[in-house]
């Protein structure tokens, strides 16, 4: 028995090594893919950053490596300034606080509902959410301009109407993101809402616990990981948002509603400038990182 063991040892190592090796064979293209279509873009973004690369003039024909130029002269510009305020006030009214707060209220109204209900109210609210962006752009036009349903609404009552998109132009693209993205908040609560276990809501019941008591102390803790995660996924949704916001107003007027997408869309496909349309995508996305950190420091939530 002694002298067999090694044996059946051994064969067990190169069985193990052999099925590593055809892994590791049918990982290779995904592997590839990877590196093709990721990897070398991120590289590739971040290096044309630091340079002039332009689709006219001088710099068309020769890129330079510039350095920190373009981050230089982006913190001079005011427009800049401009548009990072715009992405921090549309991202936190819009996605932090909107559909947070709007997808965490339905999906909180329906849990434990009949089916039917629930139904019927998921699939308005997603009607919303799986029509491309364009299509919300022109359903909220058609509501808020001049003589569009809210107009009328308005009017109905003999008040005079308001020229929604030149008056408040940041309150309407806040509300029409909300309206589009916050069935995926609500799904995600959903989800959570339902693994929370009803013995433990009925034994605070019980003990005196009031419906207030019972969402802040019990549920809310309870789905903190799902809180954080559809935090994180909703303002990097939103602050790639770009169709939405262009189709609707075009980053105006003026440029009231020019958040960072639309200002790198702008520097790099208007005034051709795209290693600094580069820089700014860079900027957009250490947003991006800070934010998602921040969520987990404050609530506490470790990777």
């Amino acid at each position: 028995m002694e002298a067999i063991n090694p044996r059946g040892s051994g064969v067990k190592r190169k069985r193990g090594s052999g099925e590593q090796w055809r892994a590791a064979m049918f990982l290779t293209p995904s592997w590839l893919l990877l590196l093709l279509f990721f990897f070398v873009p991120a590289l590739l973004t971040f290096y044309l950053a630091f340079t002039n690369m332009s689709l006219t003039g001088a710099a068309a024909a020769q890129t330079e490596f510039i350095g920190f130029k373009n981050f230089t002269n982006m913190f001079q510009d005011a427009t800049f300034r401009t548009s990072v305020f715009n992405t921090i006030l549309f991202l936190l009214f819009s996605a932090v606080i909107g559909q947070q707060v709007m997808g965490f209220l339905i999906a909180f109204l329906m849990n434990g509902r009949n089916r039917t209900f629930r139904s019927v109210i998921g699939s308005i609210v997603i009607a919303g959410w799986v029509a491309p962006e364009v299509v919300c752009a022109f359903v909220w036009f058609a509501f808020l301009n001049d003589s569009g349903t809210a107009n009328a609404m308005i009017e109905s009552i003999g008040l005079k109407p308001i020229t929604w998109l030149y008056t408040f132009p940041m309150v309407s693209v806040i509300f029409a993101n909300i309206w589009h993205g916050t069935a995926f908040s609500m799904l995600v609560f959903q989800a959570a809402l339902g693994d929370v276990p009803r013995e433990v809501e009925e034994a605070a019941m019980i003990d005196g616990a009031s419906a207030w008591q019972r969402l802040i102390r019990i549920t809310i803790p309870m789905i903190i990981g799902s809180v954080v995660t559809n935090m994180v996924l909703v303002t990097l949704q939103t602050l790639g948002s770009f169709t939405l916001i262009y189709a609707l107003t075009g980053g105006g007027p003026g440029n009231a509603t020019e958040t960072l997408p639309i200002y790198m869309y702008h520097q790099a496909f208007v005034n051709y400038q795209l290693g600094y349309g580069t820089a700014i995508s860079l900027m957009l996305l250490l947003i991006g990182i800070i934010a998602s950190l921040l969520y987990m420091k404050l609530l506490k939530v470790k990777l």
